[in-house]
Formats: C-alpha cells, sequence, structure tokens
C-alpha cells in the first residue's frame, strides 16, 4: 500500500468467498505487513447452492463456518455476520444503517468492496453491497446528523481515506500478489460447499491474475479501482 499509515483495512462483501475470489492475496498481504483487517459479511450465502437435500439455515451455518476457516487462513482479524439474506439485498438506509454502524465501530483507513459501477455487472447482491457502501463511505459515515442513534450509542462519526473497488473495468491499482497467492488459493478451498474438489481452480487463477499483471510487468496481481476521499 502506498501510506503505510492506513492500518486498518475493511471488506464489504456480498457472500462467503467474495473476498476470497476478488482480492484474498491483497487481504494475505495486509496481514502479513501487520495492519488489520475486517471482514463485513453481509449475506451468509443461504442461497448458494445447486443442492435441495439442504435448508437455506443449514447452508447459512456451513458457509458461515467455512467463511471463517478461510479468513484463519489469509490472517483477518474480525468477521462480523450481517445475516441478511441471499439474493434479498436492496440499497436502502436499513441496510446502509448497518454498514455504516461497521465503519464507524472500526474506523477503516480503506474500505474494500464490489464495484457497483462497472457496466453489466449481473448479480443484484453485488451490486447492491458496492453501492451501498459506496454511499456508507460517502458521506453518511462521516456527518454526524445521519442516524444520531450512532452518536448515542457512543459511536463517533468517521471519514475513510481511501475507497477501492474490486471487479472495475477500469483499476488504477495494481498488488502484486506474487507471494501470498498460495494464500488465496488455500482461503478458497476452505470454501468447498462452492469450490468441491478445486482441481483447476489454481491453474484458472493463476492465469487470470497473470493477465491482470500483465500490463504492469507484474508476475500475479489483484487490481483495484482506487477513490481518494481525503484531501
Amino acid at each position: 500500500m502506498e501510506n503505510e499509515e492506513y492500518q486498518t483495512i475493511m471488506l464489504v462483501v456480498a457472500h462467503p468467498d467474495d473476498m476470497e475470489f476478488s482480492s484474498a492475496a491483497t487481504v494475505a498481504k495486509f496481514a502479513k505487513e501487520g495492519r488489520r483487517v475486517i471482514l463485513v459479511q453481509s449475506t451468509s450465502g443461504d442461497k448458494g447452492t445447486a443442492r435441495t437435500d439442504i435448508s437455506s439455515e443449514d447452508l447459512a451455518a456451513l458457509r458461515e463456518s467455512e467463511e471463517r476457516e478461510a479468513c484463519r487462513r489469509l490472517g483477518v482479524n474480525d468477521i462480523v455476520f450481517l445475516r441478511l439474506h441471499d439474493g434479498e439485498l436492496m440499497p436502502d438506509l436499513n441496510f446502509r444503517e448497518k454498514v455504516v454502524r461497521q465503519i464507524r465501530t472500526f474506523k477503516p483507513d480503506v474500505v474494500i468492496t464490489h464495484d457497483p459501477f462497472r457496466p453489466y455487472s449481473l448479480h443484484p447482491d453485488h451490486r447492491a453491497v458496492g453501492i451501498t457502501t459506496v454511499d456508507s463511505v460517502y458521506p453518511t459515515a462521516r456527518d454526524p446528523l445521519y442516524f444520531p442513534e450512532h452518536l448515542e450509542a457512543g459511536l463517533e462519526p468517521h471519514k475513510v481515506a481511501e475507497l477501492w473497488l474490486f471487479g472495475a473495468e477500469y483499476p488504477d491499482r495494481y498488488i502484486d500478489i506474487t507471494e501470498t497467492f498460495p494464500l488465496k488459493i488455500e482461503a478458497l478451498k476452505a470454501h468447498q460447499s462452492q469450490v468441491g474438489a478445486a482441481e483447476t481452480l489454481e491453474e484458472r487463477l493463476r492465469e487470470r491474475a497473470k493477465e491482470v499483471g500483465a500490463a504492469q510487468d507484474i508476475p500475479l496481481a489483484e487490481a483495484f479501482k482506487v477513490i481518494k476521499m481525503r484531501r
């Protein structure tokens, strides 16, 4: 990271494994550097399966367990499960309050989330999380008259320094993940309900990381669009 003063990183994602597919090697790099990483998990993926022999409740419990193990492998310090329903996320004030509450609780320097502005981003949960998080970072978490009950509970307004969007059409920050790429694969393998035996997972993701890094002469990379919030 360019600014060494940024020590607290928060990710806000839609489903278990969204962090791992998009940003896990970057997260592992931050953790190795001693930065605090917080994951805000909007849903527990309670509909994310082709199986018909499992309930939504049991699937959510399974996927939360997988996420905890993935975070352990990456060195993520804190996980917050909002436990909203898979496929039902809406960018409304109720959802925004939940995200703002976490921003004001943990006071991250950097917030990482889905790019909601990417053309043809098809999953409605990804769009909803992205736009809600962007709207939470600016201006809602910053300004004290939004959600005054937070002040009453001792949660002060907070201004995030940088917003990083993954899955961006036009990224401008490339993270060299050559050393931490194996941890990305190990974290994804924790999501057995989603990746199964993962026989070709490493090969596919390595090729993708090579493609992302090629334009910057980086062997393996993850890429983000960075919006600076503090001027």
